[in-house]
């Protein structure tokens, strides 16, 4: 029975990940494997599951019969485990979470690498995009998020903290150009702009009044890397708006000079983002708190 069983998972991976390749680099096995657990599985059942051609992949009607019943009892098994290891307090199993590339580098994966050193049982895999991956599709057990949240009934989620963003220039630029006292100032001036996904974000900045404004800045500079905006900004190209955990160290220092201080602060939620599940694995519950209680220090700074 245990033989016939080990197929399963690697069925349901097969028809969540869409596609035998993409389950096999969740399970980290080959095609060849997968192919040959779904090809085992249909033997022994005497069903085709999958309807295959060289384009696309497709559940027969058997096959979704039989994925919706699978997909019920490893959820009953993953809860099963779930409450025993809450039980034991033992941290372990793997964890996949999805970060963004550089407040994922900066703040959040030293926190998870001082956790998992905490916690031998645990193994981490981080992956680093700036992309909002689809966290039931790709197979993630959670993720950490900046910014307002999408509705979706499927997930869950949990405020971390919050980042401050600041708007700079070094102060090379602010002598040549002159320093900005209000919002109006900034069309005399030059501004470096972030883009993600081909499409420039909008500054969003308080007036003297603590009025909101929201505009994209003209700029002859468009990136979608926040740290070349940075380097660029010391370089006196011009005016940054960057969040304040990435340039803390070089406020502090004088390589930069923060504007608009009179202005109310902008600020972002960070949040937690996991699967809604009966019961919250322990791993994933460790993690979020540590975060919880660890990350608005990494974050804070005063400029």
């Amino acid at each position: 029975m245990t033989d016939n069983l080990k197929d399963i998972p690697v069925f349901v991976a097969a028809v969540e990940a869409g596609s035998f390749a993409q389950a096999a680099t969740r399970l980290h096995l080959s095609r060849s494997a997968v192919g040959k657990s779904i090809a085992r599985l249909e033997a022994r059942l005497g069903v085709r599951l999958f309807q295959r051609t060289t384009r696309s992949q497709s559940l027969t009607d058997n096959g979704a019969l039989f994925y919706e019943r699978c997909q019920r009892a490893l959820e009953e098994i993953r809860s099963a485990e779930s409450l025993l290891e809450t039980g034991k307090h033992q941290v372990r199993g793997r964890l996949r979470i999805s970060l963004p590339v550089l407040f994922g580098r900066q703040c959040v994966a030293p926190l998870l690498i001082e956790l998992a050193q905490e916690h031998p049982g645990l193994d981490l895999e981080m992956s680093f995009s700036d992309r909002v991956v689809d966290i039931v599709e790709e197979g993630f057990d959670m993720a950490v998020r900046n910014g307002a949240l999408p509705e979706n009934s499927l997930l869950v989620a949990r405020r971390l903290g919050e980042h401050r963003m600041v708007l700079c220039a070094s102060p090379e630029y602010l002598r040549k150009k002159g320093t900005p006292e209000t919002v109006a100032d900034l069309r005399q001036h030059t501004a470096i702009n972030y883009q993600r996904a081909g499409k420039v974000l909008p500054w969003q900045l308080a007036d003297n009044e603590g009025q909101p404004h929201s505009f994209i800045p003209a700029s002859s500079l468009n990136m979608d890397d926040l740290q070349v905006i940075a380097d660029t900004a010391l370089a006196g190209f011009g005016l940054a708006w960057l969040p304040c955990w990435m340039v803390r160290k070089e406020i502090r220092e004088g390589k930069l000079t923060p504007l608009l201080k009179q202005a109310p602060d902008v600020r972002f939620d960070v949040q937690a983002v996991w699967q809604q599940t009966p019961h919250l694995p322990l791993k994933v519950r460790v993690v979020v708190d540590r975060l919880v209680s660890h990350l608005p220090s990494v974050m804070s700074v005063d400029v």
